[in-house]
């Protein structure tokens, strides 16, 4: 089988599928309050395009696959499209990543189509601030929905905290302290460079590093093993005793991009290779006009080989996604 490896040797078997640029929240690092002009119905993959681009892969190497968005369970069919990706041959992993709003409702369809896992972006534990960030009133079914998750066994269970400087990072030892009740994996993630209402502030962002050491000054954190063949950004720890982890990623101070392996594909057609980076490479045309299986395989691996060694955060000629989060796909 031939295997999509970039020109740095990466062994590209991880594709993120965005299906979707429409969310039911506005948070303040992802879109501006009026929201964002939306892509038009018609430019958006079908989901018989995005299984074929996903079959294709799967061919090729790709054996996990995660759905994003915007926020994917606002798509209609979302369920029946999840069975019918866990059920192409070689793919091993299939995950999502949810807001968490509707998770109470889809947690036992999903479990049962095929899902693997679940990822729920939640950045406090304070009703207010989470108004604030996501202008929406949402933290009691958030909560809700990571429970109706660990019981329909979309284990592990990932809560993913972006933690700001100034606005959640006293909450840092918080969320850590779930993962001793909770079974539950709760994963820091340095605030990362998007266009956002706001504006990104360098400043506002602290490090993995640090906040790793803010939780060990209070209480050990013993390292975790990564299971064999697992591959992903997080360095992970638990406390004694503690039913769940805690992980950090540092996508901003300490970049992963050397073994980096995915590949993400934007809900209106588009491969990209680096999340810090505006180049795309155009997929939905081919989709569109009578392209047989070879042409589309012949543009994932034209994609993988242009993938870039890294990105450019911390250097001069690095500028700002010129996207939203919502349009890029988690």
């Amino acid at each position: 089988m031939t295997k999509l490896v970039d020109s740095y040797k990466r062994k590209i078997d991880y594709m993120r599928i965005s299906v979707t640029d429409r969310c039911n929240l506005r948070c303040i690092y992802c879109m501006p309050s009026e929201g964002i002009d939306l892509t038009e119905p018609g430019k958006i993959l079908r989901y018989e395009e995005l299984l074929r681009i996903a079959r294709i892969g799967a061919k090729n190497g790709i054996s996990r696959l995660r759905i994003t968005g915007g926020e994917p369970l606002v798509r209609k069919g979302i369920v029946g499209f999840i069975h019918d990706l866990s059920n192409i041959e070689g793919i091993q992993d299939l995950s999502l990543t949810t807001n968490g709003v509707l998770l109470g409702e889809y947690a036992e369809e999903l479990k049962r189509a095929g899902l693997n896992r679940i990822n729920v972006s939640l950045d406090s534990l304070n009703r207010e601030r989470v108004k604030k960030l996501t202008r929406g009133d949402c933290l009691d079914t958030v909560l809700q929905g990571l429970e109706a998750a660990e019981r329909a066994g979309l284990t592990p269970v990932k809560v993913n905290m972006v933690v700001i400087k100034g606005f959640n990072d006293d909450e840092i030892m918080d969320f850590a302290e779930i993962s001793k009740t909770k079974p539950y994996h709760i994963r820091f993630i340095e605030y990362m460079p998007f266009d956002t209402e706001e504006g990104w502030q360098k400043e506002k962002c602290i490090s993995a590093k640090d906040i790793q050491e803010r939780i060990v000054a209070r209480e050990k954190l013993i390292p975790v093993e990564s299971r064999r063949n697992a591959s992903g950004p997080a360095r992970r720890f638990r406390f004694e005793g503690a039913l769940g982890e805690v992980g950090f990623i540092s996508p901003v101070t300490e970049h992963f991009c050397g073994s980096c392996n995915r590949l993400r594909l934007t809900a209106d057609g588009k491969l990209r290779t680096c999340l810090f980076s505006d180049t795309e490479i155009d997929i939905r045309d081919a989709l569109r006009d009578g392209s047989n299986d070879k042409v589309i395989e012949d543009i994932l691996f034209h994609a993988v080989k242009v993938k870039p060694m890294k990105h450019h955060i911390n250097e001069e000629l690095f500028k700002k996604c010129s996207k939203t989060m919502s349009l890029i796909g988690g």
